[in-house]
């Protein structure tokens, strides 16, 4: 398995922009054939709100998840998607993502919500808690 944390200093070590795409589909074909999972991190600007990238390479990607920023009951909560899967069906809903000392939990589709990959969602169902703590954990 190989890491790449972020694909913004990788970009910053490359003259042109081009040369990179280039570079990073001849390595992630390369690990492929080589039975070599490979992650890459592509940071957004902005928390909230609209989201940005200098860089694309979700082609050349097999899985993309999007991990998001949002604000719910007064509080900076997580939520997943997979935005893509290109070896077979996946799941379309956004759901909440929770990372405590107990480990990492995905909870309940986010269904009450309407704009959650904005960053700044509407609530839009009933009073009911969304995640809820785990003893001892936050």
């Amino acid at each position: 398995m190989i890491v790449i944390d972020s694909l913004n200093g990788y970009m910053a070590a490359m003259p042109q922009e081009q040369q990179l795409i280039l570079q990073m589909h001849e390595l992630l074909s390369y690990l492929s054939q080589q039975g070599v999972v490979t992650f890459l991190i592509n940071p957004q600007h902005g928390l909230v709100g609209t989201m940005s990238s200098n860089l694309n390479v979700s082609y050349v990607a097999d899985s993309v998840l999007l991990l998001r920023f949002f604000e719910a009951e007064g509080r900076i909560r997580k939520a997943i998607s997979v935005l893509k899967n290109r070896s077979g069906v996946h799941e379309d809903t956004i759901r909440e993502l929770r990372i405590d000392a107990g480990g990492i939990r995905v909870g309940e589709a986010l269904s009450a919500f309407r704009g959650v990959l904005t960053g700044t969602p509407e609530y839009i169902g009933s009073e009911k808690p969304l995640l809820e703590d785990r003893l001892g954990g936050a």
